[in-house]
């Protein structure tokens, strides 16, 4: 049995405030793949650590790219 004090890591931070550049692009389609589920789903922001600005570029971006047909809507 682990104990709760191990297992606790704390909030995660917003990747995207950390880097040098603070603009989510639609067309960095390796960066905005990270951000998906294996079924081509947008994460939750609790799960992946994004704050509230960063998290709606992040959801345009995405959309716009799937538009674009940069990005499947769907997986096969």
């Amino acid at each position: 049995m682990i104990p709760k004090q191990q297992m606790y890591r704390g909030p995660k931070k917003c990747l995207i405030c950390k880097s040098k550049n603070q603009d989510v692009d639609y067309k960095d389609v390796a960066t905005l793949t990270h951000y998906l589920s294996r079924w081509q789903k947008i994460e939750s922001a609790s799960r992946s650590g994004n704050c509230t600005k960063h998290q709606r570029q992040l959801t345009v971006a995405v959309k716009r790219a799937r538009h674009l047909a940069l990005l499947p809507f769907t997986v096969r």
